[in-house]
Formats: structure tokens, sequence, C-alpha cells
């Protein structure tokens, strides 16, 4: 098949905008990526197996070369700041969750069916306050609580041991509180978790509610432009079980090659991935240790004296 047209017209004729529209991204973000993953799509048929097709390769090269290169966690400093600015004190990341849709197997389709009634796998994310991944944890059926999910994940092995960030702790009123990430009612409270209070609510505990969910929205904008971005991730995915964290993988490292090279983001796409995506609330989790109430408590207090 003659190659012709991609000289003469996509890289020939096309202007910003087309390479926008068609690619979610800019030539030369283009032509970096793809000098970034030439090596690994070098492969030949052999004797012994035939190369895997190009959309595989591609997938698998992001994953191999990209992944742990673009989704990690950076210097914090940037994001507390911003976070602070935002109305929560010594915070570096936002947590939640979303449903990626997918085929599910006949035998399977139980586990996978989510609260909206639709087969998925659980995507567990964690960003900063620019919207960039600094974690991924994907795979989990639809049907998995958020809690079950992020108790199995590595993120919160590293959080609970304190490996994963910085030691570095704020006095709060009477209470020292570390750096911490904020997520929704799903997730236990913990001193370094911070999430809203539930039930009946007093005027002090709906005002740190408020603040701590204007920080949460930057996790589910993030959402809405991964899937804006990467379509795929906004209707059933055609893989198998094995080949979707490699897929989703793959979405949200360009996710943040895109962001951090400041794209344009047409905000139509966002829009129709904000549709796709309306999820019913998981039920509040009920892991609440004593220590994650202080500091809950000790931040409610500090927001209601700057209130005065």
């Amino acid at each position: 098949m003659s190659t012709d047209w991609w000289e003469r017209l996509v890289l020939g004729e096309w202007d910003n905008e087309h390479w926008l529209q068609n690619f979610h991204m800019s030539r030369q973000t283009f032509l970096e990526l793809c000098q970034w993953l030439t090596p690994a799509l070098r492969h030949q048929d052999t004797a012994m197996r035939c190369a895997l097709t190009v959309d595989k390769r591609v997938v698998h090269a992001i994953n191999a070369l990209l992944l742990h290169r673009l989704v990690r966690l950076g210097d914090p400093d940037a994001a507390i700041e911003v976070f602070a600015s935002l109305g929560f004190p010594n915070c570096f990341g936002a947590l939640d969750g979303t449903h990626i849709p997918i085929c599910a197997a006949e035998d399977s389709r139980g586990r996978f069916l989510n609260r909206k009634d639709y087969h998925s796998v659980v995507l567990q994310a964690l960003v900063d306050s620019q919207g960039r991944f600094l974690d991924i944890y994907v795979g989990w059926p639809g049907s998995t609580h958020d809690t079950r999910v992020f108790r199995n994940s590595g993120l919160c092995r590293r959080l609970e041991a304190g490996t994963y960030i910085p030691q570095w702790e704020i006095p709060v009123g009477d209470t020292t509180m570390p750096l911490c990430v904020v997520a929704d009612a799903a997730y236990p409270l913990r001193p370094w978790l911070m999430h809203p209070y539930t039930g009946h609510l007093s005027a002090s505990q709906e005002r740190f509610n408020t603040h701590l969910n204007h920080v949460c929205q930057v996790v589910e904008r993030t959402f809405g432009c991964l899937k804006g971005h990467w379509r795929c991730l906004l209707t059933r995915l055609h893989a198998g079980p094995t080949n979707i964290p490699q897929v989703v993988g793959a979405c949200s490292a360009l996710h943040n090659l895109v962001e951090s090279k400041g794209e344009t983001f047409f905000q139509g796409w966002a829009v129709e991935a904000g549709r796709a995506d309306m999820q019913a609330p998981a039920a509040p989790s009920r892991q609440v240790g004593p220590e994650g109430i202080q500091v809950q408590e000790a931040v409610q207090a500090h927001f209601d004296k700057a209130a005065g």
C-alpha cells in the first residue's frame, strides 16, 4: 500500500488544527512520540513467530518506554502550593476512580457489571494539581468497591509504609498533619488520606467538605480530559483482560504527554466525555481510623478559624 498520502497530505498539507482534530496532539508532539517509540517498533517477523500488529506494538511500546517516564511522582512542592491556593493545606494529590467500559466475556459479566448497569473495569488514579497522573491502577471488575481496589493497590501500600512521598508535616492547631491526598467518601480516612464528612452535617463540616471537594474536582476533570482525548475509553473497549490495562496505561501516558506540552483541548471533547461518564456514587467507606479523625477535625477547625 502506498504511503504517498501520508507524506503528501498529512505531513505536507495539514495545519496544526488538522493534527489536533485527528490525532489530538500537535505535529511536533506526534513526531517526538514516534522518535521515542521507534526502537520498540522495529520488530520483524521471524521463523519462530510473527511480529505483533502495529496497534499492539504501539501500545506495548508506550507501556514499556513511556509509562513510568510520564506517569510518576514529580516534585510535590508545586502541587502542594496550588492545592493550598485552592483551599486545602499540605495536599499533593487527588485520588478517585472511574469506570472504563468493556466487552465482558459471557462467563464473567456479573463481576464486571457496575452500579450504572454496564460492564467495566475500574481505573484508580492519583493526579497532581495540573491534572497529570501520578499513579494509576487498572483492571479490577466494575462491581468492585473503590475501597477494595485501593486497599489492593501498590499506592496504598506505599502510602501506609511512608515510602511514596517525602515525610513533610505541618502543625495544624494542636495536631501534626502529614502530606496527604484527598478523595471522596468511598475511600478510608487516614492521616495521609482525607475524605469528606457524610450524613447530617453541621455548618463547620459543610465548610470542610467544600474545601475538600474543590480539590477533588481536579481528578474529575482529569478523567474527562483523558476520555475526551482518547475516545476508545468512552465506548466499550474491545480488548482482552490482559490487554485492557495496557491500553489504559498507554492512554494515561499519552494524556500526561499532551498535558506537559500544553496541547489544545477542545471543550467539546470534555462535554462528550462528561455525558458518557455519569456515575452513581459509591457507598461511603467504613474504614475510619482515629488518627485520621484527629487530623480531619484539626483541618476542620483550621477552616473555621480562617472563616472567622
